[in-house]
């Protein structure tokens, strides 16, 4: 496998960015919001911004994916969306939803330990059946099969496991556009310079 890059920080994205005035007027809102919730415009929001219906498709999906009337628990969706960008070496991702991890968590042990989660005792068995389909979703040289479904039948209901599945697939769509066009860290958590994308150490201002 190709090796990440040093520094998802100290690098642009692939396609250059256009000024904020030259986004239509609808899509003004969501940038400010971005600026009061991180601090700053979201670089992937710039990317998909590019060709509005797309941005608008893209964050009605997110919305109710990661709905606060989700059935799944909020700390297992982070635990699945952080999984799936690890695979898919989106240091954006990582960084920002590693961040929202470790609020939801309320540490960063769940984080450290997320990419030898088969080894650790931090997660419980319902976690590790979902990070187990995340992966096998993921993976394409995998298929899921019908005893991982079956393992997922002891912990979700059917509507929960379509709701897990488009987490899951959501989470591809998102991490694989933004690893393509090489959409940097932000600075939501610390990045060692020579670090896997999905390694964290520390959650910026925590």
């Amino acid at each position: 496998m190709a090796q990440p890059p040093p520094n998802g920080n100290a690098r642009a994205v692939r396609l250059s960015e256009k000024p904020l005035r030259r986004y239509p007027w609808y899509l003004r809102p969501f940038f400010r919001a971005q600026v009061r919730k991180y601090g700053q415009v979201l670089k992937p929001a710039l990317l998909w911004g590019r060709v509005p219906k797309l941005f608008m498709a893209v964050a009605t999906l997110y919305g109710v994916v990661d709905r606060r009337g989700s059935p799944l628990d909020p700390v297992l969706r982070s635990l699945v969306t952080v999984r799936v960008s690890q695979l898919n070496w989106c240091p954006f991702c990582v960084d920002i939803n590693s961040a929202t991890l470790a609020t939801r968590a309320g540490s960063m042990a769940k984080v450290e330990a997320l990419e030898a989660w088969r080894d650790s005792k931090l997660f419980d068995a319902k976690e590790r059946a979902a990070l187990e389909y995340a992966e096998a979703m993921t993976d394409s040289n995998r298929r899921v099969t019908d005893q991982l479904v079956s393992r997922l039948r002891e912990f979700f209901d059917e509507d929960g496991i379509v709701e897990l599945t488009g987490l899951i697939a959501f989470q591809n769509l998102s991490s694989k556009f933004n690893s393509a066009l090489d959409a940097p860290a932000q600075g939501f958590c610390r990045l060692p310079s020579d670090a896997h994308p999905g390694s964290r150490e520390e959650v910026a201002g925590m």
